[in-house]
């Protein structure tokens, strides 16, 4: 789905001004009842959610889905939404892409504001993006692969949180049961912990890229920003276990302390690319 994104954020200024030229051609689409906003679903395919609102932004109709009306919906302050409208033309405001709480899907949303009453229409964005030809969209195929990240996302969450737990457990059953408590048992549990992090990070950015679109600005920066966490963490793995290493031959046998200094060149040549691809990246 970031594909999408990135041909939406493209293109955005055409398919803003389609949408926008659109909806102009509709008469008094603020004077609109139920009836016309449900025929406003067969005019626009990419149509996900329309809603009135008074000039307070407080609902003052139910939730027009395309196929369910929520009436829960009516009397909910939409003020939030001031924030992330901006003014297309008179009387016109458009939204960036963000995530519908109503539907779970990417969208925009435009209002189009009224003498006493303002209307909104949610589109979603990969609906758009396919009726106008930007993009080759097969809907099974997307709900496939849409599960395929939830499922990835939540076994390495899950293998995250069992890391964390046998760290834990580790540390808590070596302190009770042990009678000689050494440096190697703590550190243990700490390079688990690590690991544990850096997975449950990578699983977090999976699920809320390819499942809940948390965010969709700035997606080369936070690629970037994703690898420089998962490395560092692997980075302070590596280390603590290189530090242990060198204690554990120390104390018993010098002669293989070549195999600790290996480790600990190997650390800092990841170190090293790490600040290498940081340099490149902000070029």
């Amino acid at each position: 789905m970031q594909e999408f994104l990135s041909v939406y954020k493209e293109h955005q200024e055409e398919i803003e001004q389609f949408l926008l030229q659109s909806l102009k051609n509709i008469d008094n689409i603020t004077q609109f009842s139920k009836p016309e906003f449900q025929k406003l679903f067969k005019t626009f395919p990419a149509t996900d959610l329309i809603y009135v609102v008074n000039k307070e932004m407080v609902q003052c109709s139910p939730n027009f889905g395309r196929k369910k009306i929520i009436s829960e919906a009516e009397g909910r302050n939409r003020l939030y939404l001031k924030k992330r409208l901006e003014q297309k033309d008179e009387g016109y405001f458009v939204s960036k892409p963000y995530l519908s709480s109503a539907t779970g899907e990417p969208c925009v949303t435009f209002m189009i504001e009224g003498p006493e009453k303002n209307v909104l229409i949610d589109f979603e964005v990969s609906v758009v993006l396919m009726r106008l030809g930007l993009v080759e969209l097969h809907e099974t195929f997307n709900k496939i692969l849409k599960a395929f990240y939830l499922l990835v996302g939540g076994m390495l969450m899950l293998f995250a949180l069992l890391a964390i737990g046998y760290a834990v457990f580790e540390y808590g059953y070596h302190l009770v049961h042990d009678e000689s408590f050494s440096l190697e048992q703590i550190f243990k549990p700490i390079v688990a912990l690590t690991l544990g992090l850096a997975i449950f990070d990578l699983s977090k950015t999976i699920l809320e890229r390819e499942v809940f679109f948390k965010s969709y600005s700035d997606d080369e920066k936070g690629d970037s920003r994703l690898l420089s966490k998962f490395l560092i963490a692997i980075i302070v793995a590596l280390s603590i276990e290189a530090l242990m290493v060198v204690f554990k031959i120390a104390l018993n046998d010098y002669s293989q302390m070549i195999y600790a200094l290996y480790l600990i060149i190997g650390v800092a040549l990841i170190i090293a690319s790490l600040a290498f691809y940081q340099k490149m990246s902000r070029k």
